[in-house]
């Protein structure tokens, strides 16, 4: 079946000499992975290796077999391009980053535009702005709204924040509640949208502290849920 769809990159690692496997969240069909034959050692073929830079916004002609295999890119072009995601080392270290955490994270092998529309929209707001340390905090923080397992900020006062749960409480009940200095930064992230990051001021100690308790969260709530390996590089940046 041939299908037209727009499509996120997560993914190109190399296979053989001269092929890419190609992992990509679809707007229409979710994730999918591609294998593109000699695409690297092609000059003249349509598909570019640069378009499958991670996190690039792509329209894609594919054949799906729905099978559960690789499948066929026919053609590929860059809807959306980006202006300072892939140049400036700060945004591209992020990006690294983001696009791992989403490949550990989505799983689903089927349509949801809600969940592409957010990504698609977070990814215009990186682009376009410069106070962006806590950008992967509050992103990752929104995105488990989607995934299933937003925290629930209704007891915000309790002073313990239980990642089993996904609760606040005032006492610890069990072995996965956590306070201090990052749970106290943990809830400036609810209630606000994009625009109101830069107004969250952070050290780098407790914005690492912040971040480490929401990768145990995700780990807690994903199964198979892997540490992305560029969360060193990362950490070295912000």
């Amino acid at each position: 079946m041939e299908v037209t769809t727009r499509a996120l990159v997560f993914s190109a690692v190399k296979y053989g000499e001269a092929d890419l496997i190609i992992s990509c969240f679809t707007e229409k069909e979710g994730l999918k992975s591609y294998l593109l034959h000699g695409i690297l050692k092609s000059k003249k073929g349509k598909l570019k290796t640069s378009y499958f830079q991670p996190l690039m916004q792509l329209e894609l002609v594919a054949s799906h077999r729905n099978k559960g295999g690789l499948e066929r890119i026919k053609e590929a072009k860059v809807v959306s391009h980006y202006n300072t995601l892939h140049t400036q080392v700060l945004k591209s270290g992020m990006v690294l980053f983001l696009a791992e955490m989403l490949k550990t994270s989505i799983k689903e092998e089927e349509s949801n535009p809600t969940l592409y529309s957010y990504l698609e929209q977070s990814l215009f707001w990186l682009d376009q702005h410069e106070q962006i340390a806590n950008f992967h905090i509050f992103f990752l923080l929104k995105l488990t709204a989607y995934l299933g397992f937003y925290p629930d900020a209704s007891n915000s006062e309790g002073e313990y924040f239980n990642l089993m749960e996904g609760n606040f409480q005032e006492r610890p009940f069990g072995v996965y509640c956590e306070k201090g200095a990052n749970v106290a930064a943990l809830k400036r992230f609810f209630g606000i949208d994009f625009d109101a990051i830069p107004q969250i001021k952070l050290t780098k100690k407790v914005r690492l502290e912040t971040l480490d308790l929401l990768l145990k969260y995700y780990q807690l709530h994903i199964q198979g849920y892997r540490n992305p390996k560029s969360l060193l590089v990362l950490n070295q940046l912000y």
